[in-house]
């Protein structure tokens, strides 16, 4: 047993409310520069929709992640042969169309207009070329837009139901969306750092934070492609690459990164989960509907005697191994079984997590009243406006039974606070949830209290750094594969 530490986070969608302070502290603090302003290392998106940069989820597309091959793993991209056929030709890169074309406006000439009828107006600028533009796409262009032919009915994770599921998904009576905040997952299983020629990509060494050399970097932009999820971005100006880095000069002195800081919704929640790094390739090669359950079984409880025992030989401190046993991200993930990773299908065992979102139940008016179709009073999850079929590919691989349970145990959270504080259900009824979702009074009452009433040092609990005491750590299972580097491992010579 190989105990490592990393920082992880869970988001709770329910409490999301699409508002982008997130974002745009994240681009304040870290992209408002030359060569990053069309980065956005956080993004909040709508689903259904097709995303940002457009239709990330397709990964016959852009080719991220990894894939089995027979028995062995291996990144999506193919083996290095491969890649080294597309060394200065990558077809498999997002295209300034599927970002955007970032722009600015022409506010100079609000002042400078001269005396006329009509009012001045700013027009764009595109802050690449410098020239005038038409506005036609935006991060976070399909905000809102449940009923979109363009975006939500491209939505990649539609593709299994059927046409009539998918018909009923857009009736308008129907509608619906939720938010998704999305930054890098800082993967135990990173493809970004299995596609790099040049091995610029490291996973660090005592928090498990993932980031890019800028001195390595030598602009091949194979991770770009290689990250699946597509949090890793090419400066233009610097000609190197870039990513979410955690706010990591901010977490190492005791403060939540920048995004979590500003969340209005306060969705977020940070602390350390404790994991087996020997167990890591066993786990990415389970199939598609066994990949959540081994992720979990991948996460070590940080209570247990011979964890502690190997952590600590492993040189990670006890004031870490506190802060795993105090970790909301924990009991969110591995306690409560509520928290899922999106699209874990990819295999790059993401440590991003998320609490799905309640959707409306499929409900209509009868005689005056609100009729759920004889369901419990906040109905079930048959009742979700969006099939089970689509949440199941978001959170579960498709797995609709892991997605139902944590649902089902939300809800049943929901029947027991109602039966205590409102009395409109019988107790009877509430308990008779909880018994069906594997849930008990206390834990609906803990899973309450982290949700609704968790003070700041419930939800971020971060441990003292020691950078002096930096544990050395690979990427196994990564490098047995041989998949690190192409041997360009050397930072490129400046001058003569």
């Amino acid at each position: 047993m190989d105990v490592r530490a990393q920082l992880s986070m869970v988001f709770h969608l329910d409490k999301c409310i699409g508002c982008h302070t997130c974002s745009l502290a994240c681009k304040n603090v870290w992209t408002s520069r030359e060569g990053a302003e069309y980065m956005w290392w956080n993004n909040v998106e709508t689903k259904p929709g097709t995303g940002y940069p457009t239709l990330w989820e397709d990964q016959t597309k852009y080719r991220g992640g990894w894939e089995m091959k027979g028995k062995s793993l291996r990144p999506r991209m193919g083996r290095r042969t491969g890649m080294l056929t597309n060394l200065f030709f990558n077809p498999f890169l997002p295209s300034m169309d599927d970002y955007y074309e970032p722009w600015t406006y022409q506010y100079g000439h609000l002042f400078t207009a001269p005396q006329a009828d009509d009012q001045p107006t700013a027009r764009a600028i595109s802050k690449v070329t410098g020239k005038f533009m038409d506005v036609e796409a935006g991060p976070n262009w399909d905000d809102d837009m449940s009923g979109s032919s363009v975006y939500a009915r491209n939505d990649i994770n539609l593709s299994e139901l059927t046409d009539a599921e998918r018909e009923a998904l857009f009736r308008l009576e129907q509608m619906m969306f939720f938010y998704i905040p999305r930054i890098c997952n800082h993967c135990l299983n990173p493809g970004c750092v299995g596609v790099c020629p040049s091995g610029a990509i490291y996973k660090r060494a005592e928090d498990g934070i993932v980031l890019v050399s800028q001195e390595k970097c030598r602009g091949w932009r194979f991770c770009v492609s290689g990250c699946p999820y597509k949090k890793t971005y090419y400066n233009w100006q610097t000609g190197k690459s870039e990513k979410c880095i955690l706010c990591y000069p901010r977490v190492e002195t005791g403060q939540a990164p920048a995004c979590f800081h500003t969340c209005v919704g306060r969705i977020r929640y940070m602390g350390v989960l404790l994991y087996d790094a020997e167990r890591i390739e066993e786990v990415a090669k389970t199939p598609d509907a066994g990949l959540v359950e081994a992720q979990r079984s991948l996460i070590l409880d940080p209570n247990d005697a011979k964890v502690i025992a190997a952590a600590r030989k492993n040189g990670i401190g006890d004031d870490w191994i506190a802060s795993a046993q105090k970790s909301p991200t924990y009991k969110f993930v591995k306690q409560w079984g509520i928290a899922l990773p999106l699209h874990i299908e990819f295999r790059t065992l993401p440590m991003l997590f998320y609490v799905p979102p309640l959707l409306p139940m499929l409900a209509s008016t009868q005689n005056g009243s609100y009729d759920l179709g004889n369901s419990d009073f906040f109905g079930n999850v048959e009742k979700f406006r969006v099939p089970m079929k689509y949440m199941a590919r978001l959170f579960s691989a498709g797995n609709e039974e892991i997605i139902k349970n944590a649902l089902k145990k939300l809800l049943a959270v929901r029947a027991h606070k109602q039966a205590q504080s409102v009395g409109n259900l019988s107790v009877e009824k509430a308990s008779a949830s909880l018994a069906e979702a594997g849930c008990n009074a206390d834990e609906a009452e803990a899973i309450f209290r982290l949700t609704a009433l968790p003070r700041f040092e419930d939800r971020f609990v971060l441990p003292p750094y020691h950078r002096e005491e930096v544990i050395g750590l690979d990427i196994e299972p990564i490098k047995q594969m041989g998949q690190v580097g192409l041997g360009f491992n050397q930072p490129p010579r400046r001058g003569p």
